[in-house]
């Protein structure tokens, strides 16, 4: 049975099922599977391309919402994350976490700062440093969207029990890992299965062998 349609589908079958779209099985093996199985992967599937969806959609809501683009939004997550673990953001900092040069993020910081959404400090210890803080209306303003969509994501989380919580990071881990496709993934995805498999029967034991 060829069916596995996305929520609001009335016909047709899914675009991510390999049986429509590698009926020969070139790319994408499917022994072992009976079309019950190969369903219930391909609803796996289909749940994370609407969940990539509906984040795309927060990330651009949130965007507009603060009328910034997502570069400068990544950047003052950064700078509130630092700032809310003592530590101080700089300038060499952001610009390492967002993997951009130091002439971008001065350009950044300065569209920031004209916008009244961070401030330039001197450095307590580095005196060819500065500090970056957000501005407490902007920490307010990004509270209100991006802290509160987070925090409705982290209540799903937690509703999982404790081995659902291992077997989902590591399905995901697994997905990230996706792009190391080449000599050495097989090993690695060994000694990683290893590994989590001792981390579930940990939560079992956590969880009461639930």
């Amino acid at each position: 049975m060829i069916r596995t349609p996305r929520v609001g589908d009335t016909d047709g079958p899914s675009m991510l099922d390999p049986r429509v779209m590698d009926p020969d099985q070139e790319i994408v093996r499917r022994a072992g599977l009976d079309d019950s199985e190969v369903d219930a992967v391909v609803r796996v599937l289909e749940g994370l391309h609407r969940w990539r969806e509906t984040e795309r959609r927060m990330s651009e809501a949130s965007s507009s919402y603060m009328k910034l683009g997502e570069t400068d939004m990544r950047a003052l997550r950064f700078i509130i994350a630092t700032q809310n673990h003592g530590r101080i953001a700089t300038p060499g900092a952001v610009a390492a976490h967002l993997g951009i040069s130091s002439a971008s993020t001065t350009k950044m910081l300065d569209r920031l700062a004209a916008g009244g959404h961070v401030r330039r400090l001197a450095h307590p210890t580095d005196r060819r440093s500065v500090a970056i803080e957000v501005t407490e209306e902007t920490r307010r303003t990004a509270r209100e969207s991006v802290g509160r969509a987070h925090a409705r994501r982290f209540d799903v989380a937690a509703r999982l029990e404790p081995r659902e919580r291992v077997i989902v990071a590591r399905f995901l881990e697994d997905l990230a890992n996706t792009e190391l496709a080449g000599a050495g993934l097989a090993d690695a995805e060994l000694t990683h299965g290893e590994v989590a498999d001792g981390e579930v029967a940990g939560a079992e034991r956590a969880d009461g062998g639930s």
